[in-house]
């Protein structure tokens, strides 16, 4: 977000190309490869975040099926990054990850599975976004480390039909351990002394009968900075989301749907909490041959954030912005019309 009287604005070339080779056996399926990863930043106003990094990666992957209910996806990726001038920014990554799927019966199956990432410094923060990008000063590639995660995940997916209702619920856990996390301080950017972590749940439930389909999901995420001996709630990050979507649908005539999400309050930057709010959707599609006409309603309801709470203080010409956590632009409708030859 932009204040009065400054600019931002610069050049980014990014290229990306891959070779991989994949092998199919009965039971076993192997994908390798290399890959080839630039993304060059040039600012034209400031030479601060200037950004310039090349990524040289190889890659393998298998899908071990040992029988009808069990099989095991496995895959290690290495990658080497440029610029890495010494040894607390590393430039090297062994990426190891594995995943198995549990086939209990026709309607059970369970899938756990872990493995480990990483974040190479940037300047293109939420944070940095939010000053505008202006006095941001450079980071300091001496004494900055990459940001390095550490994640696990276990479901259990339950599918059915009763008496014409088809049924399937999903329930996930998840937790991530992420160290060495890149922060903004005031206009320098620091490696944290701690880490964050995250960790809830997710679930998922789908009904269908004749036409109407019936989607719900509600996820828990409990994320915490862990900094300097300290545990805070991690700003802009909601604990509760709850959606829900109907859909009604005649074939080759029209469907429509109704949606809602309701995401609860938030901690903000400055320590205050943000308010939690519902926001709600409509779509109709009309179906002919050749032609489907649609029109899409989003937050028709005008939920925002501007109705319930400031989005800056001070004055016009010398504003300091708060934390933007919910809609800023109303109710946002579209129409148009897809042709098929």
């Amino acid at each position: 977000m932009l204040q009065p009287n400054t600019n931002f604005h610069g050049q980014q070339v990014s290229s990306f190309t891959e070779l991989n080779y994949s092998h199919n056996k009965e039971k076993s399926e192997w994908v390798t490869g290399l890959n080839i990863w630039t993304d060059n930043f040039k600012s034209l106003n400031t030479s601060n975040l200037n950004y310039h990094l090349a990524t040289i990666g190889a890659f393998a992957q298998n899908i071990y099926k040992t029988n009808e209910w069990f099989s095991l996806e496995s895959g290690l990726r290495i990658d080497y990054n440029k610029p890495a001038t010494n040894n607390k920014l590393k430039g090297l990554f062994i990426l190891p990850r594995v995943n198995a799927l549990f086939k209990i019966n026709e309607h059970f199956t369970s899938r756990i599975g872990g493995g480990l990432g990483y974040k190479m410094p940037s300047p293109f923060t939420e944070e940095a976004e939010e000053k505008g990008y202006q006095n941001i000063l450079p980071i300091d590639i001496i004494s900055t480390k990459a940001e390095q995660s550490y994640g696990g995940n276990a479901d259990v997916n339950f599918t059915t039909t009763l008496n014409e209702i088809s049924l399937s619920i999903n329930q996930l856990f998840f937790y991530t351990y992420l160290s060495n996390p890149l922060v903004l301080q005031s206009n320098n950017f620091v490696t944290a002394n701690g880490y964050i972590d995250t960790k809830g749940t997710e679930t998922n439930l789908k009904m269908g009968y004749e036409e109407f389909k019936l989607y719900v999901g509600y996820t828990f995420t409990d994320t915490k900075q862990h900094f300097n001996g300290q545990n805070i709630w991690q700003p802009l990050t909601a604990k509760h989301r709850l959606n829900a979507t109907l859909t009604y649908e005649k074939e080759n005539n029209f469907r429509t749907g109704i949606e809602g999400l309701y995401v609860s309050a938030q901690k903000l930057s400055d320590g205050t909490i943000g308010k939690g709010y519902v926001l709600y959707g409509f779509l109709f599609e009309k179906i002919w041959k050749h032609i489907n006409v649609y029109i899409n309603a989003e937050n028709f309801t005008d939920r925002r954030q501007t109705r319930w709470d400031i989005i800056y203080t001070g004055t016009i010409t010398n504003p300091v912005f708060k934390d933007i956590y919910a809609p800023t632009d109303g109710i946002v409708i579209n129409s148009g019309i897809k042709i098929k030859l």
